[in-house]
């Protein structure tokens, strides 16, 4: 069983953050997290881990997928998805998106708003990508192989039982501590991601070996590589879900958004 997760930028030119995970009788563990498509493919042809600064690409379905069943040494069977996707052309907000935003928007965690400009193109060749690899759109059931669209925002609301949203996104952390230096506010962040990784580590095996903190006086950019990479595994992690039947989609026929639920997650725990 294997489970490819990709925290998706919703224009080209941005990276994309890439985690594979696979399992032996139950047992998950992450294969690769990285932060760009093209740091994912040369690690498969190379076995290389990249350091450079990534890059964005356009996602061609063919080459992750073989990149993936290489890494993994066997088929993908569920391809967990950062971003918008829908079987019909995204406009504008969508049933998914105001499902999710009515059900978490008090915790902080309502979506971004799409159009067809963002994620727009982006989103429909990502999907038909997949599509023409057998990956369909799952809104509904779970039918192997498939394409899913997950939130890691909601996600970690429910994996770490937390009252809101967490603090994580490098990019807002003037929002989230406005008082603070920006010293100490990189210092909550690197707290906020250090406990995200104890969390995913209990749930993937190998998760806080990949899911390494850059230096604290990393440039932006590498906390950015990093964010992306920690939001793939999140992905994947949704992937891990949906699989086991602890993830429940919140949409139509048309798209869904496929989330973990608390109790679901409590309840496979507690199975001997």
């Amino acid at each position: 069983m294997a489970i490819l997760g990709i925290d998706a930028a919703w224009t080209a030119a941005q990276p994309r953050g890439v985690a594979l995970v696979s399992s032996t009788d139950g047992n998950w563990r992450l294969i690769f997290a990285g932060s760009s498509y093209r740091h994912f493919l040369n690690h498969a042809d190379e076995g290389l881990i990249s350091t450079s600064r990534p890059s964005g690409s356009v996602a061609e379905a063919v080459a992750l997928l073989s990149a993936a069943g290489k890494l993994a040494g066997a088929p993908v069977d569920l391809v967990a998805v950062d971003m918008p996707l829908s079987l019909e052309p995204i406009t504008a907000r969508r049933v998914s998106d105001n499902l999710v935003s009515a059900a978490y928007g008090a915790r902080h965690c309502s979506t971004h708003t799409p159009s067809a400009v963002r994620p727009g193109k982006v989103s429909d060749d990502l999907r038909g990508s997949f599509e023409r690899c057998g990956y369909g759109l799952l809104t509904k059931e779970v039918c192997l192989p498939g394409l899913l669209e997950v939130y890691p925002h909601p996600a970690l609301v429910e994996l770490m039982s937390t009252e809101k949203r967490l603090p994580y996104k490098q990019g807002k952390t003037r929002n989230y501590w406005p008082t603070e230096n920006p010293a100490n506010r990189r210092t909550k962040l690197f707290e906020t991601w250090r406990t995200i990784v104890v969390h995913l580590d209990q749930e993937i095996s190998g998760a806080s070996n990949a899911l390494q903190l850059p230096p604290f006086e990393a440039p932006s950019w590498q906390l950015k590589a990093f964010e992306d990479m920690l939001d793939a595994v999140i992905c994947a992690w949704v992937g891990i879900c949906v699989f086991e039947g602890t993830a429940v989609p919140f949409g139509d026929d048309i798209s869904a958004i496929w989330i973990p639920r608390s109790e679901l997650l409590a309840t496979r725990r507690a199975r001997p």
